[in-house]
């Protein structure tokens, strides 16, 4: 056989034929760990043109919500006539809802196309000193082919990955960077400390970029501040430029009133519950009110109220099933562990209360126990069908400890098959009660696809 024949165009070993191909190319580069730093990222948009260049991003970072942020920029700006791209991670259900294009996945066939593009690309930088590009670079480096060379967006909705500063996704030069928050994850990359990590989510700020923050820890919040004077950015921040206020709340809807610095807006709805939603809502509104008042963005008011109102984010307190209830929300770290247990005490009415948690190995486990262990009647540990999964019977270790030290008896329950988890908290339910399932998202998206009955769902970075 002629070596031509089994060699791609730039002299590729294999050529993908596949989606399913694909995507396991994609994520077999997960061996090559996490490894931040913008080089590969770089030497690989060379070698494509920067194609990235040609693109308007709303950069966006934090440690919790910025999912949510996106969902709340996409669906608005979609409503408001623009085409729109949105890159987030991880996925809940399938490795294609990470690129979407107004609302909609890529399709198979052309992430296919692009994969095969981007293959020799990566093979041939993965035979230098740089060694092989990560998944997550080639993720990233698709999605800027399929919005650059491919559906051409008005705006990018971009999340980072891990950080900001050397996260891959900081190689655009955005319109608007947006940080949520600052908080305890990811801490044995990006550092030690609530400082560390701040300077890291800084680090999507660019010279002359608005920045809108709703970051509220003041050590955290001042290393923004610093960044963005010495950028000469101009920063709006929640609490100071702009402000929401809480109108009214219930399971399925609640509603908020905008103060910002151009304007008020009064009586913008959520279907996403919980407080943390309005904050990060009002983050969302102030990108847009800024980018409206100085980049000509045209969107009325009643699309921005839509767009709000129907936003939606899978496995974020989702309530999933009515009929018993049962709600999901992948809190798998301090931060999120709090908005969980304020949202359950201020949100949700029951009689008692269960909750499923499984976890990740490399999570700050006792901070969040000690959020959720004294509201909970019932505590089932898990572990999720996912590599670095937490020993259930370790997790649940922790939170015997946890609960002797907070003086609080909750039943616990030790099952480590999700499966069999998920009947034992739906068990202990009794009408008027409420079952959550919590921790990492991997745990959420098979919990997630079982109880809606999705049979091709995948689940991963």
């Amino acid at each position: 056989m002629n070596d031509d024949n089994v060699k791609g165009e730039s002299g590729s070993a294999a050529v993908l034929s596949t989606y399913g191909e694909a995507r396991d190319w994609i994520e077999g580069l997960i061996n090559f760990g996490i490894r931040p730093g913008l080089d590969r990222i770089r030497l690989l948009m060379e070698r494509l043109g920067n194609p990235e260049r040609r693109l308007r991003f709303i950069h966006v970072a934090g440690t919790n919500g910025k999912g949510s942020v996106c969902a709340y920029l996409t669906e608005t700006l979609i409503r408001g006539g623009y085409d729109t791209g949105t890159f987030t991670s991880p996925y809940i259900t399938k490795f294609t809802n990470r690129f979407r294009y107004n609302g909609q996945d890529i399709e198979e066939e052309t992430l296919l196309r692009l994969a095969n593009e981007l293959k020799p690309h990566v093979e041939e930088i993965a035979a230098t000193e740089h060694g092989s590009p990560t998944m997550f670079e080639v993720s990233t480096a698709l999605a800027i082919l399929f919005f650059a060379k491919v559906t051409y967006p008005d705006y990018v909705v971009w999340e980072t990955g891990l950080g900001g500063r050397l996260d891959v996704t900081n190689i655009v030069t955005p319109v608007m960077s947006i940080i949520t928050n600052v908080g305890h994850d990811h801490m044995d990359v990006l550092g030690d400390s609530i400082a560390a990590v701040a300077r890291e989510k800084a680090g999507i700020i660019k010279p002359g970029v608005p920045v809108v923050s709703t970051v509220e820890n003041a050590e955290a919040l001042e290393i923004i501040r610093e960044t963005a004077r010495a950028s000469k950015s101009t920063l709006y921040q929640l609490g100071e430029q702009f402000s929401e206020t809480r109108i009214e709340a219930t399971e399925t809807e609640q509603s908020f009133r905008f103060q910002g610095p151009f304007r008020a807006i009064d009586s913008l709805a959520l279907g996403l519950g919980g407080a943390h939603q309005r904050k990060n809502a009002a983050a969302a509104v102030m990108a847009l009110e800024v980018l409206r008042q100085y980049n000509a963005l045209l969107v009325e008011d009643e699309q921005l109220r839509a767009g709000l109102r129907l936003a939606q984010w899978p496995g974020r307190l989702e309530m999933v099933r009515t009929e018993p209830r049962l709600l999901l929300d992948g809190a798998h770290n301090p931060e999120g562990a709090a908005s969980l247990a304020a949202a359950l005490r201020d949100t949700y009415s029951y009689d008692r209360l269960h909750l499923m948690m499984g976890m990740l190995d490399n999570k700050n486990h006792r901070d969040v126990l000690r959020h959720i262990l004294p509201i909970v009647d019932t505590f089932v540990v898990t572990q999720p069908a996912f590599r670095k999964a937490m020993p259930a019977a370790a997790l649940a270790e922790l939170a015997r400890e946890e609960a002797n030290a907070l003086g609080v008896s909750p039943e616990i329950i030790v099952e480590p098959d999700w499966t069999q988890a998920l009947r034992r908290l739906e068990q202990a339910a009794a009408p008027g009660d409420l079952p959550v399932v919590t921790g990492t998202l991997y745990l959420i998206a098979d919990v997630r696809a079982n109880v809606l009955g999705l049979p091709d769902s995948e689940k991963g970075w």
